[in-house]
């Protein structure tokens, strides 16, 4: 399963890669990383068959995760199966927000990457 992570934080990638070492190397789950949405866009436009789940953070200068979510579901004909939004606010606007423009699901940080595991495994084929 190809995940793509969006944050403008870069010590995000190394978080990702130590909390998910065992399923990256049983080939279980494959990460990718972008680190503003303009990024993530660009990645989408190459790799969009590959990508089955997008994470990103809400809160990004330039292009906010919102309109990055806006942006995917508009560009692509098949866009991924899931997009899951990450804020350090858990406030109600945000949440509806991404709920009306099609996200999947919403996680505030700090992140509880059991339970991120345990949805990422239920969408496994």
């Amino acid at each position: 399963m190809q995940i793509l992570v969006v944050d403008d934080e870069t010590d995000v990638r190394d978080l990702f890669l130590q909390r998910f070492r065992r399923e990256i190397r049983s080939g279980e789950m494959s990460f990718s990383f972008a680190f503003s949405g303009e990024e993530a866009m660009t990645f989408m436009r190459k790799h969009s068959s590959e990508v089955l789940i997008i994470l990103s953070d809400i809160n990004m200068p330039g292009m906010s995760g919102l309109e990055l979510l806006s942006h995917v579901k508009e560009e692509f004909e098949m866009p991924p199966t899931t997009m899951m939004m990450i804020t350090a606010y858990g406030d109600d606007q945000s949440y509806q927000q991404a709920m009306e423009l099609g996200a999947n699901d919403f996680l505030t940080k700090p992140v509880d990457f059991g339970a991120l595991k345990e949805k990422l495994r239920h969408l496994l084929p």
